[in-house]
C-alpha cells in the first residue's frame, strides 16, 4: 500500500500509478458534482465554463451559505457542511465525465460498477472511496469556494473548491480493473454458500 499526495490536476500516469488499497489525499482544487449536475450536462446538452481537465470531481450537494463576494468568498457563497452522496445512482455518467470533461478521478461512497470500472481502464480514471458520516471532517479540508456554474440547480450546481489535505481517501477501483467492491461481493457469496452448506440448505 502507498500514499501518494496529487495537486491536482493530474496526468493519465500519475492515475494510473494509483492501485487498489493505495491512499490519496488531494491538494489544490476539487469539483463537486451531482444526480442534477450531470443529468443537464449529458442528457439535456448543457456545457461548462469550468475546465475539469485533469480533476477530480466529488459526488455531493453541499450545505452551503450566501455572502457578500470578497477575496475570501470569491463565488459569494460560504461552505456550511460539504458531505458525500452514494456514487451508484451516478453509474452511467462515468463515461462521459472522462471522455468528453477530461475528469480523472471519482470520489464518492458505496462504489461504481463494472461499467465504469472499464472506463477507469481505458480512459485512465479511478474512484476514491470515502467513509460515509463524515460530512463535517470532509468541510475542514475545503478552504473555500472558489467558483461554481450552472447555479439554476442549487445546491446540484457544478462547485469549484479551493482545498487543502483532502483525505486521505482510499483507492477502492483503479485503472488496472481493480475493485474492492468486487472482492467484497465476491468474499461476500462464498461466505454466503459456506453458511447455507454448514445449516444443510441447498442455494
Amino acid at each position: 500500500m502507498t500514499h501518494h499526495v496529487l495537486e491536482m490536476p493530474v496526468t493519465e500516469a500519475q492515475v494510473r500509478a494509483l492501485r487498489i488499497d493505495d491512499t490519496v489525499t488531494l491538494q489544490r482544487t476539487l469539483y463537486g458534482i451531482r444526480d442534477a449536475t450531470q443529468i443537464h450536462l449529458f442528457d439535456r446538452g448543457r456545457r461548462t465554463r469550468l475546465d475539469l481537465r485533469g480533476h477530480a470531481v466529488i459526488h455531493t450537494a453541499p450545505n452551503v451559505r450566501k455572502v457578500p463576494v470578497t477575496a475570501e468568498h470569491p463565488a459569494g457563497y460560504a461552505p456550511v457542511c460539504i458531505g458525500t452522496t452514494t456514487s451508484d445512482r451516478m453509474e452511467r455518467f462515468t463515461q462521459p465525465l472522462m471522455a468528453r470533461e477530461g475528469v480523472r478521478l471519482i470520489i464518492g461512497k458505496g462504489g461504481l460498477r463494472d461499467g465504469s470500472s472499464q472506463v477507469f481502464a481505458e480512459l485512465g480514471g479511478a474512484y476514491l472511496a470515502i467513509v460515509g458520516g463524515t460530512a463535517a471532517l470532509e468541510t475542514t479540508w475545503i478552504e473555500r469556494i472558489e467558483d461554481v456554474d450552472l447555479d439554476d440547480l442549487n445546491p446540484e450546481s457544478l462547485w469549484r473548491f479551493a482545498i487543502r489535505d483532502f483525505g486521505p481517501l482510499r483507492v477502492a477501483m483503479d485503472s488496472h480493473g481493480g475493485s474492492l467492491y468486487r472482492t467484497v461481493q465476491a468474499d461476500s457469496a462464498a461466505r454466503r454458500a459456506q453458511v447455507l452448506a454448514s445449516l444443510g440448505v441447498k442455494p
